[in-house]
């Protein structure tokens, strides 16, 4: 067991913020003293049904608690995913019907369990005492904070402004997850920080129910592949973590050199210094490449992620891709079309009749597979167009 300091120092490594340092320390002291190990929360709402390495940030947080030897609750928020998280939302959500939550619950815990330890992890669902409350308990619960407060959130406050419909479902949101940390009695809960309005009012609500609030720590949110916007399969820009080991090494090698040591700090836990060292002084594609191997290792095992290399290196590095080929945006990730289409959409291709006739001499090959005039092509981020021995182009979304 590491001493105080040394396990509040790894504990707040790789945050972007935690409130408060000086609780999450005397919570520690106090769980070594009275032998007593923290309840450690982090809820999810099964509204989709993978898990990317974007969520996975705050997962890896979540193991080094229960590496540690504390009481790790992985959450399934098969309630609230009912009405679907507000946050960041433009216009209210989908309600999902219970039969799409628990399987999309399914999902997630077996995919959670590639990274947390399965034997000491906690499996609870909020509907274990979010169903079963009276009309009183809600009104006890809606009672603990204003519709002022709630309004203060950017995402309600914007719609407010602009006249977009809030529904009253979704006000009760926040005010159900703080209920879940007064239910599990929780000291500290995990999120991006995306979710600080969530956990600054599970704060409030745990001390209006008599409880010490718990301390909120929160993750930095992943860039996706295309390394701007955040990671997320509506964007199309994400990794999965259940994916295909070849599929998930050709997505981590095709992000922008910019994000590696990022990366490598985030999904990894390394540090990000001796990372941008290595960018600087190295190949960065090298670098990519030991991030890709060591990330597919993490979620397949050594041989799977060995295999996905090879692999990778025959389709790119034996026809000598080269690194500054043009960037083309496609349409959606994967794109399914047909060949003709895929090559007409290249910038300097300026008709389908000329792809047709490209396709015809066999001059063009995707991933270094030669493609024929008559083929439906699957192409994604991070794939590569060739067209002749010197036209190529890299695809992304």
């Amino acid at each position: 067991m590491l001493d105080i300091h040394k396990q509040l120092e790894w504990l707040m490594s790789g945050t972007d913020d935690v409130v408060s340092p000086a609780l999450l320390k005397d919570k520690l002291e106090r769980s070594a003293r009275e032998g007593r190990p923290l309840t450690v929360k982090l809820g999810v709402d099964p509204t989709a049904p993978d898990i990317h390495l974007g969520h996975t940030v705050v997962i890896e947080k979540l193991r080094q608690f229960q590496e540690l030897g504390h009481r790790v609750v992985f959450l399934i928020g098969d309630m609230t995913g009912r009405i679907g998280d507000p946050t960041d939302r433009a216009a209210t959500r989908k309600q999902l019907g219970a039969d799409e939550v628990k399987a999309f619950a399914a999902t997630y815990i077996d995919q959670a369990r590639k990274i947390l330890d399965a034997d000491r992890l906690i499996l609870r669902y909020n509907s274990e005492w979010l169903e079963p409350m009276q009309l009183a308990d809600t009104i006890q619960l809606m009672g603990q904070i204003t519709v002022a407060r709630l309004l203060e959130r950017d995402d309600f406050h914007h719609r407010f402004t602009e006249h977009v419909p809030i529904h009253f479902h979704e006000l009760l949101y926040p005010l159900m997850q703080g209920y879940d940390s007064v239910a599990l009695e929780a000291d500290v809960e995990l999120g991006g920080t995306d979710q600080r309005f969530n956990i600054m009012t599970a704060r409030q609500i745990q001390e209006a129910y008599g409880l010490e609030p718990e301390v909120g720590v929160f993750l930095p949110i992943l860039e996706g592949t295309d390394g701007v916007r955040r990671m997320g399969k509506s964007l199309g820009n994400y990794v999965g973590i259940s994916e295909a080991p070849e599929e998930m090494y050709g997505k981590i090698m095709s992000i922008p050199d910019t994000l590696i040591s990022r990366w490598a700090m985030l999904l990894l836990g390394e540090d990000r210094g001796a990372w941008d060292e290595r960018v600087q002084t190295q190949n960065p594609r090298d670098v990519k490449a030991d991030l890709a191997l060591r990330l597919v290792a993490r979620f397949w095992g050594d041989a799977p992620a060995n295999d996905a290399q090879a692999s990778f290196n025959r389709r790119f590095r034996e026809h000598q891709v080269p690194d500054d080929m043009p960037l083309v945006a496609i349409l959606q990730d994967p794109w399914k079309t047909s060949a003709i289409e895929c090559v007409a959409w290249m910038p300097d291709v300026p008709s389908k009749q000329e792809a047709r006739r490209l396709l015809q001499q066999g001059a063009v090959f995707i991933d270094g597979i030669r493609v024929a005039v008559t083929d439906t092509v699957e192409v994604r981020a991070g794939s590569w167009l060739r067209i002749g021995r010197r036209r190529y182009y890299r695809l992304t979304v």
